[in-house]
This record gives C-alpha cells, sequence and structure tokens, in this order.
C-alpha cells in the first residue's frame, strides 16, 4: 500500500489518514451535538418576545444586550429563594451522603462477617432498579410521615445511600493498606478514630468525584422535586422554571433566561475548583 511522507520524515497511509479524518469527523460533530442546544438557549433568552414569536431558534437576536428577560425570570419566577433552598438542600445532602456512605464503606471492607457478600450485592440490585418504578411506595412513606411539601423531608429523601457512592469509596478504600489500621489500633485507637482521623482524610479523591456525581444530580433534580415540593416557597431552581409553563403555552424565552441564570452558579463554582475536580476525579479513577 502507497504511504505519504512528510517533511518531518513521518510516514502516513491512506488508510490512516482516512481513519484520522473521521477521528475529527466525530469529534467536531458531537461537539456541535452538545454545544448547539446551549448556543440556541443563549440566543433565545436575548430575545424580546416579539421576536421570539415572529422569528426562528437559531436567528440571532436583535440586541445582545437586552437583559429584561433575565430580570423577569428572576422576579416572577423567585429564583433567588429557590436557589437558597437548592443550596440547603446540596450542602445537607452531600454531608449526610458522605458520612453514611464512607461509613458504610469502611465496615464493608475493613470487617468480614456473615451477609457482606449479601448486602453488596443488594446494593448492585438496588442500582439497577429504575428510579420511576419505586416512586409509588416512595410517595406513600412520604405521605405518611407527613415528608410531602416540607424542604426537610425532601432533604431526608434525597440523602438514601448512593449505591453509586459507596461503591466509588469501596473502590478507593480497597487500596488504603490495612497495616495502617492495625498500626492505628497498636497505638490504642478506636474503630472510630481510624475511620475519622486516617480513612477519612485518605477517601478525599473519591469523596470529591462522589460529591461531583450526587451534587450534579440534586441540583438538577426535577422530577422529585416537583412531585414532592409543590408549594411556591419551598421550590427549588429546577422547578421555579415551571412558573412559565401554562396551559396557554410557554413562555421560551424567559425559561431560557432562567436556564442561563441556574447554570452561572455551577459554572462559577467549576471555574473557581476546576483544579481540585479534575485532581479529584482523576485520582478516583486511578486508585479505583
Amino acid at each position: 500500500m502507497a504511504t505519504m511522507t512528510t517533511k518531518s520524515g513521518k510516514s502516513f497511509s491512506p488508510g490512516a489518514i482516512v481513519w484520522k479524518v473521521l477521528e475529527y469527523f466525530i469529534l467536531i460533530f458531537f461537539s456541535l451535538v452538545a454545544v448547539i442546544p446551549v448556543v440556541t438557549c443563549a440566543m433565545m433568552a436575548f430575545k424580546t418576545k416579539d421576536e421570539y414569536m415572529s422569528k426562528s431558534a437559531m436567528s440571532l437576536p436583535e440586541n445582545w444586550l437586552n437583559f429584561d428577560n433575565f430580570i423577569e425570570a428572576f422576579q416572577k419566577a423567585d429564583m433567588g429563594h429557590a436557589f437558597i433552598n437548592s443550596v440547603i438542600v446540596l450542602i445537607c445532602v452531600l454531608i449526610v451522603s458522605v458520612i453514611i456512605g464512607t461509613q458504610l464503606a469502611y465496615v464493608l471492607d475493613r470487617f468480614k462477617f456473615p451477609g457482606n457478600g449479601l448486602i453488596r450485592s443488594l446494593f448492585l440490585i438496588a442500582s439497577l432498579l429504575p428510579a420511576v418504578a419505586m416512586q409509588v411506595t416512595v410517595f406513600n412513606i412520604m405521605s405518611a410521615l407527613n415528608f410531602v411539601n416540607h424542604l426537610y423531608g425532601y432533604i431526608i429523601m434525597s440523602c438514601g445511600t448512593d449505591v453509586i457512592s459507596v461503591y466509588i469509596f469501596i473502590q478507593f478504600m480497597e487500596n488504603i493498606s490495612q497495616s495502617l489500621d492495625e498500626s492505628a489500633i497498636v497505638d490504642g485507637a478506636s474503630y472510630w478514630t481510624i475511620y475519622w482521623k486516617i480513612i477519612l482524610p485518605l477517601l478525599k479523591p473519591a469523596i470529591v468525584t462522589a460529591c461531583i456525581l450526587k451534587g450534579v444530580g440534586i441540583y438538577n433534580e426535577y422530577y422529585a422535586a416537583q412531585l414532592y415540593l409543590q408549594k411556591k416557597e419551598i421550590r427549588t431552581m429546577a422547578i421555579s422554571l415551571y412558573t412559565f409553563v401554562g396551559p396557554m403555552g410557554s413562555q421560551y424565552n424567559l425559561i431560557c433566561a432562567g436556564v442561563i441564570i441556574s447554570l452561572l452558579p455551577a459554572l462559577i463554582v467549576f471555574i473557581l475548583c476546576q483544579k481540585q475536580i479534575y485532581s479529584g476525579i482523576t485520582a478516583g479513577a486511578v486508585k479505583g
């Protein structure tokens, strides 16, 4: 097969060139698939009501400095209050989930007892069950405990053990030498001291990874929040935009403006903490 040689002396076959072009085409295509909805949403957010009604979604807005939609969306949807509710839920859920998940992983990994394997298998089965299929039972439990339409009830429900996070903690913990535990026990440390002062600090990369996965899911949660937080004063960011959906139609220019507002906090956190996020994910993936 004929080959092509560059000035630097490297040779490429036609098949390799075709494959390289195909790789770049696939990357560009899926990048556009991911970016176009965001770009369309941003363009829609700056359009007036007349522009939204008369022009296509891909047409550019006449005035990029028109922030009326953002102000109206923020005020009508009470997004400031909704953001505070989301932050409260997010912080409480992450703290409780990390504490419960790491302690459970510590017990399952460090202590061998009858039923250890069964518990792991049950967690695996639970992770395969669709959440929607269990909502009838969960809703009955929430109603019986008077947790519906209460922020604390939604927080308690969301604090349920995250199976994926538990497995991340277990896999990372398996790479922590048990000789550290034995040395601490010889020095008179209790199991709680070992967990709190040795295991938990070493689990920092896994905790970062688990918090990212859990945090994104909680912040963007719509179905459960819409089901259990029906009062306007306890709505979260994800369901505050439901204000602009009605029987006479949806105000997509305001919805898109609200979406951009809801994205800003997550974007700011990512920009400020991207070094810690990348290092946490990389360390968790390698050691897990």
